[in-house]
């Protein structure tokens, strides 16, 4: 499967360089998957290995802003999602109502209204483009097409397809626009003109149907302006978008949907899609279209930080840098839109198409990393969009500033989870993102204009730690990155990740307000510099947790977070560290990591001046560090075909990489790294000189 897109709009083709096959590449259920049983707890699916043809990734065309609601079947109030936790500072609300399970999964009645808020508002599946025959039904399967060659020009973004069929070549080219949400496609074949067409077709929203819903109400009106333009208004629910159709041809209704035809040996579409009906985007054809996507990815590419691998005589620099060319495509059309990104993007729904906040920084860390900020900085007004939403989380459990969602959506609602919830590492995302863009090169008004958005975070964060005996702790309910610890989060105490990065934050905020000419915050340093140190274990690597289990050796290794991901802090100890990470390589459970977790012994490695294991990381053989054909690493076959946290964490590993050369780190034998165009990374704010 193939992508087109620009960040907010994204069309995935298959074969045929359109959309002809829908049932042939939907989700097939993994067998070894128990149902109701969820993701998490999975050891029979997480721990085999898979084929790379079990991941099927469906045929969609998604957005930012397409979003629809379900209507429940009984009035449901998110209060009823809510569990009250007796914390150090009183009784705290917390979301945790509702499991992992998939919106197909049996749900126990007192979960319905978390479930319903879980799954609800779902990311749109808009229409589909396909090939159709003379009677309007769509070939049965790929194995019609011959002699087939299907590629994706990185370069000018347009997918050519080429083929037989019925007897007759073809050949499709579709692009997308790169500033609006318009596709555009061309077919040339002599079959045009014995009756076959190109259809645009409205499928059945794919996300499952829940008992606690009712059925979705769908209807659309088609308006016929000319034989060429038609227009319509499709609603999903109470939720509306437009569509708009111009062609070379002529369009009529034919079989499941409006289908171009001609009697020539050529025929073009161009497809508009907007929110409530706005379709004034202006005339475009499909020449246009492709030329301004030539030259926008032409500029990508040209502008951007870039690595060659060529010169390297290790056998598998070829895949890596494969895996990071990419990587950089898949992550522009699919994470650099208006919104923070769904961890499958634009592709096809998981989690409802909801985005997680503590993946943003997987997604997009990077692009400032290679060059592109501006591709960051797109999603970083729906922060400003959600503040007031997350000040009135962190008011209603009793704390200060802005307290971020785990999963959400445009609305910035919270999404009850018996995981989510508990996540605090989201938390200093923000801080993070906008001083990378900070150090690619920004004027004082960038501060200013976001400075309410690093204030309001640091205030969540001094008013959730805990002073005991003169340090301020971590304390829960929380699970930290590394989710093993779930069943313990009504005790789990200061996870040493989120020490080091509640440390770093906070002064990289005073760091903002020097820069701003405001006194430093006295509060934000206090704790700071108080903050409890991370735990070590008796053989002198530290644990992911204070409390016990202390460590599990399972999901993500995430206190190797803490040096690497997260630039140096005083909090923490390079030798320990390299003795973490020996142990990782060692001793870890791989088959139960996540795609990004090779990312984070990358960087951890490449901190830490040894190369060799950082690239090996990367390119470390284990079911969860596949990267297909077209770039994607999948994950769970059945539901997790894509998993875009890990083609940015790779970026971002290999511009460590790349840092790590620069500071004098040698690389293995046999490898040879040019690169060009990569900004610093972030350093400890007592290392940065204010100006």
């Amino acid at each position: 499967m193939l992508t087109v897109g620009n960040g907010d709009i994204a069309l995935t083709v298959d074969v045929s360089g359109l959309q002809t096959f829908p049932r042939f590449h939907e989700l097939v259920p993994d067998p070894y998957r128990v149902a109701g049983d969820g993701l998490a707890g999975l050891p029979e699916q997480r721990r085999r290995r898979f084929d790379a043809d079990e991941f099927q990734i469906p045929l969609r065309t998604q957005s930012t802003w397409g979003w629809y609601e379900t209507e429940p079947a009984c009035p449901f109030r998110l209060v009823g999602a809510e569990t009250l936790y007796e914390t150090g500072r009183g009784v705290v609300p917390y979301l945790d109502r509702m499991g992992i399970q998939r919106a197909g999964d049996p749900i126990a009645p007192e979960f319905a209204e978390g479930a319903w808020f879980h799954f609800n508002p779902r990311r749109a599946h808009l229409g589909r483009l396909a090939l159709v025959r003379p009677d309007g039904t769509g070939p049965a399967d790929p194995s019609a097409l011959r002699e087939l060659r299907t590629e994706l020009d990185l370069w000018t973004g347009c997918v050519t397809a080429e083929y037989v069929l019925d007897g007759a070549r073809v050949r499709v080219i579709t692009v997308a626009d790169p500033h609006d949400h318009r596709f555009a496609t061309r077919v040339e074949s002599d079959l045009l003109a014995r009756g076959w067409g190109i259809a645009w077709v409205f499928d059945d929203q794919p996300d499952d149907h829940a008992p606690f819903e009712l059925p979705l109400a769908v209807r659309t009106t088609w308006d016929r302006r000319t034989s060429r333009h038609w227009s319509a208004s499709r609603w999903l629910g109470t939720a509306g978008y437009g569509v708009d159709l111009t062609t070379t041809g002529s369009l009529s209704h034919d079989g499941a949907g409006v289908v171009a035809r001609t009697s020539s040996v050529a025929l073009e579409v161009v497809v508009i899609l907007a929110p409530d009906d706005a379709l004034a985007l202006g005339e475009r054809d499909f020449t246009a279209v492709r030329t301004a996507a030539a030259d926008w990815w032409a500029g990508f590419w040209r502008d951007g930080a870039a690595i060659s691998l060529e010169r390297s005589i290790d056998r598998r620099a070829e895949e890596l840098e494969r895996r990071i060319v990419l990587s950089q495509y898949l992550t522009a059309v699919n994470c650099a839109g208006t919104t923070p990104p769904a961890e499958s993007g634009l592709t096809y729904n998981t989690w409802s198409g909801k985005f997680h906040l503590e993946m943003h920084w997987w997604h997009a860390a990077q692009f400032p990393l290679w060059g592109r900020g501006h591709l960051l900085e797109r999603s970083i007004g729906w922060y400003h969009g959600a503040l007031a939403a997350a000040e009135a989380t962190a008011r209603r459990q009793g704390y200060g500033g802005a307290r971020w969602p785990k999963q959400t959506d445009p609305s910035a609602r919270e999404s009850p989870s018996h995981i989510g919830v508990f996540l605090i590492w989201q938390q200093p995302h923000i801080i993070y993102l906008l001083e990378l863009l900070r150090r690619e090169g920004r004027a004082e008004s960038f501060l200013r204009d976001h400075y309410p958005l690093i204030e309001a975070t640091a205030e969540f964060m001094i008013t959730f730690v805990e002073e005991r005996d003169g340090s301020f702790v971590l304390p829960p309910p929380l699970i930290p990155a590394q989710e093993s610890y779930l069943v313990d989060r009504a005790t789990n105490t200061n996870p040493t990740f989120e020490l080091a990065y509640w440390a770093w934050a906070l002064r990289i905020a005073n760091d903002w307000r020097s820069r701003l000419g405001l006194d430093p915050s006295e509060a934000w340093d206090r704790v700071a510099r108080n903050l409890a140190r991370p735990t070590l274990l008796a053989d002198g690597t530290y644990a992911a947790v204070e409390t016990p289990p202390q460590l599990v050796r399972q999901d993500h290794p995430s206190m190797l977070m803490a040096m690497g991901w997260l630039p140096d802090t005083e909090l923490v100890d390079p030798s320990c560290m390299a003795a973490t990470l020996d142990a990782v390589w060692d001793r870890w459970d791989l088959q139960t990591s996540w795609g990004w977790d090779y990312p984070v012994m990358a960087m951890t490695a490449a901190r830490l001046g040894d190369l060799g294991r950082a690239v090996d990381a990367l390119l470390l053989p284990s079911p969860k560090n596949v990267f297909l054909p077209n770039g994607h690493n999948p994950q769970l076959p059945g539901f997790l075909s894509i998993y875009l946290p890990a083609n940015g964490g790779l970026l971002a590993a290999a511009a460590h990489l790349v840092a790590a050369v620069d500071q004098g780190a040698e690389l293995p034998e046999g490898w040879v790294l040019t690169a060009e165009g990569f900004d610093l990374l972030p350093s400890r704010p007592d290392q940065v000189t204010t100006t």
